[in-house]
């Protein structure tokens, strides 16, 4: 059991911002950090969402390649997939929620784990409460040269009359659902909302229904993204209604029977669509956003009395002087995605070296620049939605003058790897400086090409350059020269 109190730096949230953060602020010196975690050492990513939402999704995709294959799809027939299996590997993933690896790891490397939450008091100091924000606390600790704020985001959920008391899913049960609603209703029109859609589907749901609020899903994608996973979903049995909300919920015999198994009797939604009034189904997933997890965190006490938190590129906290708080991840309200968490975790963990040492913050390593219009995701829908950059709206709301290519993905490799192969590739080019600044490949198990674009668009590499980067062959990477070729006329 830890009793140190002081510590160089000190890391409040334990997911993988917080852990890579402290990770390479020690790296290679004799400083000392501590994670402060209220809950489990690995934190949303490897508990309750990209490790068991892939974990779900990947079964549906490796099911239907086998379909789409002559000499395997009668082997396979109509077979749906085995569900406990499937779970069983899930729950593999998540370590059946024990974090006593993640733990092993952290010392391993001389960072002690501090359970509980914390609260910051004033500069360079925060106390501990193992019962959680608003207890008494129980200790106090203070950091020589940093606080890293890496708490993470938590759900939202729209002030619908009646929603609450309805306790519907969130994301997390959702990731790990014990048993198959066999009719459910998604509340969002987002990444979580279409992923989510995508594995109920596959594991058996019989009615799933998503409503959303705007005109189409996926909506900061370019376009035709949104539109070919609404195809597939519906094509896949699912009804996706557009310009719809809740308005009231109601519940019978609301329970909380625990995460991932159905909370209650049915649930009638109430919609504001004139075609369809009423909704019943078995569960209700509330899939519509995620905020800031600033909550008890105590940023009044530092001067941040809005409870807002914006950085420099550095990952220093604006408003705080003494460049002495840090933000990374979801909470500092920038991309809010593990990849980008973990890349805040290796610029801030670098900076606070750096200045533990008396170094120069000269080179790029130390600025998280990867936020401004370099950002990579991928959506494991199926088809997948892999992306890097601006899309074309974004980038003329930002002022470029920009051209676009935009293609079917149909090429050699890309028939030889299914028989059923779909996709569409798209280009936003800049061009003042003729370099791509923005991509998106939608299409079946496309989410390896994106890191190429990722590549070309970091690095600002011309558009003639990549005339030179030869794809090889038969790969779906021919796309590359597909929309290439298409530019070239």
């Amino acid at each position: 059991m830890a009793t140190q109190t002081e510590y160089d730096v000190i890391v409040i949230g334990g997911g993988p911002a917080g852990e890579v953060a402290a990770q390479y602020a020690v790296a290679g010196s004799d400083r000392t950090a501590a994670i402060v975690e209220h809950e489990l050492l690995g934190g949303e990513c490897s508990y309750w969402a990209c490790m068991p939402s892939k974990a779900l999704l990947r079964p549906a995709t490796v099911l239907g390649a086998a379909r789409a294959m002559p000499g395997v799809r009668s082997i396979v027939g109509d077979a749906a997939l085995e569900v406990p299996a499937v779970l069983r590997r899930r729950d593999g993933f998540t370590h059946h929620h024990n974090d006593s690896g993640q733990v092993e790891w952290a010392r391993s490397l001389g960072i002690d784990v501090r359970r509980g939450s914390a609260r910051l008091t004033g500069e360079r100091t925060i106390e501990i409460s193992t019962g959680g924000h608003g207890d008494p606390p129980t200790g106090t600790l203070r950091a020589r040269h940093a606080v890293v704020l890496a708490t993470g985001s938590q759900p939202t959920v729209p002030p619908v009359p009646g929603l609450r008391e309805a306790l519907p899913w969130t994301s997390r049960d959702a990731t790990n659902l014990r048993e198959v609603p066999r009719r459910v209703a998604i509340v969002g029109g987002g990444v979580v909302a279409a992923e989510c859609a995508t594995w109920l589907l596959a594991l058996g749901a019989r009615d799933v229904t998503l409503i959303v609020r705007g005109s189409a899903l996926l909506a900061s994608a370019e376009p035709f993204a949104g539109r070919l996973v609404t195809e597939a979903l519906r094509d896949g049995g699912a009804t996706v209604l557009f310009g719809t909300s809740p308005v009231a919920v109601h519940r019978d015999r609301p329970h909380a029977t625990g995460e991932g198994r159905i909370h209650g009797g049915p649930v009638t939604v109430t919609l504001d669509d004139p075609a369809r009034t009423e909704l019943t189904v078995d569960e209700l997933i509330v899939a519509a956003g995620r905020r800031p997890a600033t909550a008890g965190l105590g940023l009044a006490a530092v001067g941040l009395g809005d409870g807002r938190i914006s950085t420099d590129d550095h990952l220093a906290v604006q408003g705080v002087p003494g460049d002495w708080l840090y933000a990374i991840g979801d909470v500092s309200g920038r991309a809010a995605l593990t990849h980008m968490g973990k890349y805040h975790g290796r610029v801030c963990g670098d900076v606070i070296a750096a200045r533990a040492e008396y170094r120069p913050l000269d080179g790029p390593r130390y600025l998280a620049s990867a936020d401004h219009g370099r950002v990579p995701q991928v959506v494991f829908t199926s088809p997948e939605v892999a992306s890097v950059g601006r899309t074309q709206r974004q980038a003329v709301d930002d002022g470029f003058d920009v051209e676009t290519v935009e293609v079917d993905i149909a090429v050699a490799g890309s028939s030889l790897l299914r028989d059923d192969f779909a996709g569409r590739a798209k280009l936003v080019i800049d061009r003042a400086t003729d370099t791509l600044i923005g991509a998106t490949f939608a299409g079946t198990e496309v989410a390896e090409l994106v890191h190429a674009a990722t590549v070309a668009v970091a690095g600002r590499v011309p558009m003639e350059s990549l005339w030179h980067a030869v794809p090889a062959y038969p790969t779906v990477s021919e796309a590359w020269l597909r929309l290439l070729e298409a530019r070239r006329g």
